[in-house]
């Protein structure tokens, strides 16, 4: 039997805990486990906690947490991903997948050619929404940390982040593979509309380096596949 991994947004440790009521209703109306079944958490910090559940029932699901080991690795190199922001499930397929390629931070940005505005209060539901996503990603790709997830920002107020190596995409521009090995990269991909000539030019002012991918125009939830992918490759754990 698969061993059901969870993540819980407490401070775990050895010993009895009793799951929140969303994992709680997971567990024993989703996947219907029982007594006995075996369950493995995780709280984000980089451990791994295994054990055993010893009540399941209506009212409440309990766990006994028995043995304790250092979790998957994070990659020895840091991406912080700035993802210009696109509509529904293609900003989900972007955080997902990048929280599977091992991105360290993902800023979601507004630029010239954004399609969505976002009020406070959906920003802030959207924000949460995003946070979850990357948690089901970690939960099935089994990494032990969780990336941070931003709420979203200015491209402009974006542009001073700090890292070895700062890249925007361009197609017409010196291939990845060409640029040095960093510690720690930004990587900068614009909406469904692309970024501006204007917007380039000022990310390069800002110190963005262009590179591009290959000889095709990737949409704005693909490019942050490909472009991890081949960072991991060249620099990373892959």
């Amino acid at each position: 039997m698969r061993l059901s991994r969870f993540h819980l947004d407490m401070p775990l440790s050895l010993g009895e805990h009793r799951l929140p009521d969303a994992q709680a209703h997971y567990v024993a109306r989703v996947l219907r486990l029982a007594t006995g079944d075996p369950v493995q958490l995780f709280d984000g910090s980089g451990q791994e906690y295994l054990g055993t559940l010893i009540e399941v029932d209506r009212k409440q699901v309990r766990v006994q947490l028995d043995r304790v080991h250092a979790g998957l690795p994070e990659s020895p190199l840091a991406i912080h991903l700035g993802q210009g922001l696109s509509r529904g499930e293609r900003m989900d397929w972007a955080v997902q997948k990048a929280t599977e390629l091992g991105v360290s931070e993902i800023t979601p940005l507004l630029s010239e050619r954004c399609e969505v505005r976002l009020n406070e209060e959906r920003a802030d539901k959207r924000l949460a929404h995003w946070r979850q996503v990357a948690i089901s990603a970690c939960e099935q790709c089994g990494r032990s940390v969780l990336p941070k997830i931003h709420a979203p920002v200015a491209l402009e107020d974006w542009l001073g982040v700090q890292a070895d190596l700062k890249l925007v995409l361009h197609p017409v521009a010196a291939p990845l593979a060409e640029h040095p090995r960093p510690r720690s990269l930004a990587f900068l991909i614009g909406p469904e509309g692309g970024l501006s000539e204007p917007e380039v030019a000022r990310a390069q002012a800002a110190g963005f380096a262009p590179a591009r991918l290959g000889p095709r125009v990737l949409r704005t939830e693909t490019a942050p596949v490909v472009a991890l992918s081949v960072a991991q490759q060249l620099w990373g754990d892959f």
